[in-house]
């Protein structure tokens, strides 16, 4: 038991009694336990397996490969349709975590044999994501815009394609092109300082 998780657990002001648990679960699948991200954390053999989040309305077991378990008992939930490999289980109450322990643990036992085989979840590559109109024509435009964003990571290229798409009015989409272009320039992602 790592004492930076027991710090969070006490400070937890939702779904203390249901994250001691869930905590109680992946340590006895034999999981090392860390706090990352600000968060616990459980991994075997330094790779991450799965972590416990908490949210407003459920908290979760999130599975760092959850999209290559098998899912058989049905689940595991694609938080939305841009998260690849990621998977959550969700849960509102204590009855529902104690419920669902030996299907958890049979989870979290296939999830350290998919890191022990080195499966890797197959990412949709940058190119098969939609780049809107406006910034099309912004990069049509402008030949040192285009230049910077092609240097970007791919994950920065989709941060930014996911973040422009997302607005639903062209003009939002403008706006938002206008506001990142500075940031392209300096080969810098979307949430970079």
């Amino acid at each position: 038991m790592n004492p930076k998780v027991d710090a969070y657990l006490s400070r937890a002001e939702k779904w203390q009694k249901e994250m001691e648990k869930m905590r109680s679960i992946a340590l006895s699948c034999g999981l090392t336990e860390e706090l990352k991200w600000g968060t616990p954390c459980y991994t075997s053999h330094n790779s991450n397996i799965v972590l416990i989040h908490a949210f407003k309305e459920y908290c979760a077991f999130l599975f760092f490969k959850g999209a290559l378990l098998k899912n058989e008992h049905g689940i595991l939930i694609q938080q939305s349709a841009n998260v690849q490999a990621t998977r959550q289980v969700r849960f509102t109450n204590l009855k529902h975590i104690k419920e669902l322990e030996p299907v958890l643990k049979a989870y979290i036992y296939e999830a350290i044999e998919v890191e022990k085989a080195g499966l890797k979840v197959t990412l949709k590559k940058t190119t098969e994501y939609a780049v809107p109109e406006e910034f099309k024509k912004r990069l049509k435009a402008d030949s040192t815009l285009k230049k910077a964003f092609e240097a970007l990571t791919p994950g920065r290229q989709r941060g930014y394609l996911l973040y422009f798409a997302a607005a639903a009015q062209s003009k939002t989409r403008e706006g938002r092109i206008e506001k990142y272009i500075p940031q392209i320039l300096k080969g810098k992602g979307l949430n970079d300082e």
